[in-house]
């Protein structure tokens, strides 16, 4: 007996215990616990301490209230055009009524999946591959609509459904690659193209405005040379005007050129020029009397040197009879070396020509030399 009653007092004190256990429930932060009685729905656990009826009242399940992330393995998908893709999903999903989670659906985590696949095929079905891999906005939103519409009445809300990857077989990736680098390429030829182009039209810009300048630049060169040129003869024009030079210096200036008229080695034949005579004479009737010439008036400058001027025109005119001479001696020589040492039929000699019968003579006489 003395055993006994420790022993009785152990186990009420267990019993209790346990009892106790039993009747407190703690329920932490975003989770609600579904409580039966008897096997039957009673009442929902909300956070915090909870007292329930020892061995009568039990915990069915504990539901996560948080927003939860699900990856579904890839699933083949057909596409309209008969290929095979492999689609990759994630879902976003939270639960908003714990007792229907639980009593609606036995495992709604593997509804959703079956649900989210079925969609999925549905929606890929009725696209190309080409729209399905540039229109996962429009997929998502479909499957995100389909989704909470069906699992509204499990107490589940899905608040988005993201595909994370969609794979072609390996021959359409190889084939997708090719169009790719095609395109770039084609892009590059183009650039390259519109850059040469480009290039072409702006060094044609470039020589033209070259042209155009270049242009006037020998416009303007040309403007001024003339004007320079202008402005020269018209200087020269006013000098002599001014000068008023008499009638014996130009002739002066006409016998000062005759010497290099009759200057070269072709010079086989020297013809004296009508006007040769009449400068003559008007030399003549300078030195004969120059008070005596109408409408030629010497400047007083003119008449200081005239002794100096008759002198060189005598001069002139000595070298000029002289430098005739010599043309004469050598048309002779040729003459007769072209007809064998006989002078030319019908031909007379002319006669020499002196520089004081240029001065004097007569004109008929002048016109014979």
């Amino acid at each position: 007996m003395e055993f006994v009653f420790p022993v009785l007092l152990i186990g009420i004190a267990l019993i209790s215990v346990i009892t106790l256990a039993k009747a407190l429930r703690i329920v932490p932060q975003q989770r609600q616990d579904v409580v039966e009685r008897l096997g039957r729905y009673k009442r929902t656990l909300n956070p915090g301490l909870n007292l329930l009826v020892p061995f009568i009242d039990s915990v069915r399940t504990k539901v996560d209230m948080r927003e939860q992330v699900v990856s579904f393995p890839p699933q083949p998908v057909i596409t309209s055009d008969n290929l095979v893709v492999s689609i990759d999903t994630v879902l976003y999903f939270k639960v908003v009524d714990s007792v229907r989670a639980t009593y609606e659906i036995s495992n709604f985590l593997q509804a959703i999946e079956q649900l989210t696949v079925t969609t999925l095929r549905n929606v890929i079905g009725s696209l190309d591959l080409e729209r399905a891999l540039t229109s996962r906005e429009e997929i998502n939103r479909h499957l995100s609509g389909v989704l909470d519409e069906t699992t509204g009445r499990w107490g589940i809300k899905v608040t988005r459904v993201e595909i994370k990857a969609i794979e072609p077989p390996p021959s359409i990736r190889d084939s997708m690659e090719k169009q790719m680098r095609a395109e770039r390429d084609r892009r590059a030829a183009i650039l390259n193209a519109e850059g040469h182009k480009q290039s072409q039209i702006l060094s044609a810009e470039g020589e033209k405005q070259a042209a155009v300048l270049r242009a006037d630049g020998d416009r303007q060169a040309r403007i001024l040379q003339a004007e320079g040129q202008a402005k020269a003869i018209r200087t020269v024009f006013d000098a002599i005007h001014q000068a008023n030079p008499s009638q014996k210096v130009l002739a002066y200036q006409y016998l000062q050129a005759l010497p290099q008229i009759a200057n070269g080695t072709a010079n086989k034949v020297w013809i004296v020029p009508a006007e040769l005579t009449k400068a003559l004479e008007g030399m003549g009737g300078a030195l004969g009397g120059l008070s005596q010439m109408v409408g030629d008036v010497p400047s007083k400058a003119a008449s200081d040197d005239a002794s100096a001027v008759e002198r060189e025109a005598a001069e002139a005119a000595q070298a000029a009879a002289a430098a005739a001479a010599e043309i004469h001696d050598e048309v002779r020589v040729a003459e007769a070396q072209a007809t064998g040492g006989k002078g030319p039929q019908g031909l007379p000699a002319p006669e020499p020509v002196s520089p004081a019968s240029l001065l004097n003579d007569p004109a008929d006489q002048r016109e014979r030399g």
